[in-house]
């Protein structure tokens, strides 16, 4: 969450002339309503069925960048599916920095506490392994701009398909 996934994804596609998919956007587009509202409506357990199975329609497709929501690898078969589709990016931060980015976003379900930067720790704590078990590349994010990690990732990417 924060990470600038959807941003550095759409700029890296552009970049390497490949389509760009995000999966959140995805499966707003199919329901036609927010991720909150599925939250609502289906809960967690209802949003992670339906990110599953958009995230196994497209790691089928060839040739594309796909941001993932922050969540998804916590479903084995997400983090499966995401591995096996080609070069795993993870944009790491830190708990403060990603919340210095969300913490206006009130369409992020799992913010929605008390003390978000907490719960935001706590899910980064969890996920953390997760992210890393998955990842080929890992590109810690900072104030730096997005040029300069397009240059890092499209380079190291690039290295990285050269060996598959």
């Amino acid at each position: 969450m924060g990470a600038g996934k959807s941003t550095v994804g759409r700029y890296l596609a552009k970049r390497m002339k490949r389509d760009f998919y995000d999966s959140d956007s995805i499966i707003v587009e199919k329901t036609g309503v927010s991720i909150p509202t599925i939250f609502e409506i289906e809960g967690e357990q209802g949003f992670r069925d339906r990110e599953e199975q958009v995230i196994r329609e497209l790691t089928q497709k060839n040739n594309i960048v796909l941001a993932t929501g922050g969540g998804s690898v916590i479903r084995e078969a997400n983090r499966e599916a995401i591995k096996d589709a080609g070069v795993v990016v993870y944009l790491r931060g830190s708990a403060e920095l990603l919340f210095s980015r969300i913490s206006h976003d009130s369409n992020r379900p799992l913010m929605q506490t008390n003390n978000p930067l907490a719960t935001l720790k706590s899910l980064l704590q969890e996920r953390e392994p997760l992210y890393m078990s998955v990842a080929d590349l890992v590109i810690n994010t900072g104030r730096q701009k997005v040029p300069v990690l397009l240059k890092e990732i499209e380079r190291k990417v690039t290295q990285l398909e050269d060996l598959i």
